[in-house]
């Protein structure tokens, strides 16, 4: 379900009501939570944070004239979203994200390849989304995403 907003405030008034404190609460979590260099802006008709091209000037394999893409958070039609190249990108990871989810919810983790789902908006875990942020400086996820996501294009 992606957006048509031009900007990252048109793309939270278009937020349904019901969903709105929380995804609020979540951009506020990651804004505050990711480490420097990244910057928030559209990305895929989500609210992306992103590596500018003036850190990495390569931009994205699968169209260099795009941002490095790292995290993406939308709110789905069922669900509100956390897409994370990391987790993708990174076994260890993905792992550490899969150990840690019991102790911060008693909900199912709900996971796909990148895609952290929470169909239960009173449920998300904040601090955890906080420490997973903390996980990756920018240099981190451009190592990352040229040895394991560039390099088997």
């Amino acid at each position: 379900m992606q957006s048509k907003a031009i900007n990252v405030k048109e793309y939270l008034e278009e937020i349904p009501e019901e969903r709105k404190q929380a995804f609020l609460k979540l951009r506020q979590t990651i804004v505050t939570t990711i480490p420097k260099g990244f910057v928030e802006q559209m990305s895929y008709g989500m609210i992306g944070y992103i590596v500018p091209h003036s850190i990495y000037p390569n931009g994205y394999h699968c169209d260099s004239k795009l941002p490095l893409p790292f995290v993406n958070i939308a709110s789905q039609k069922n669900f509100i979203a956390i897409y994370h190249m990391g987790i993708y990108a990174n076994p260890k990871l993905l792992q550490w994200l899969i150990s840690e989810y019991p102790k911060y919810s008693n909900q199912k983790l709900d996971i796909g390849k990148s895609c952290i789902r929470f169909k239960k908006f009173n449920h998300i875990p904040f601090d955890l989304i906080a420490e997973l942020m903390q996980k990756m400086s920018v240099a981190d996820w451009i190592n990352c995403y040229e040895s394991q996501i560039k390099k088997s294009k």
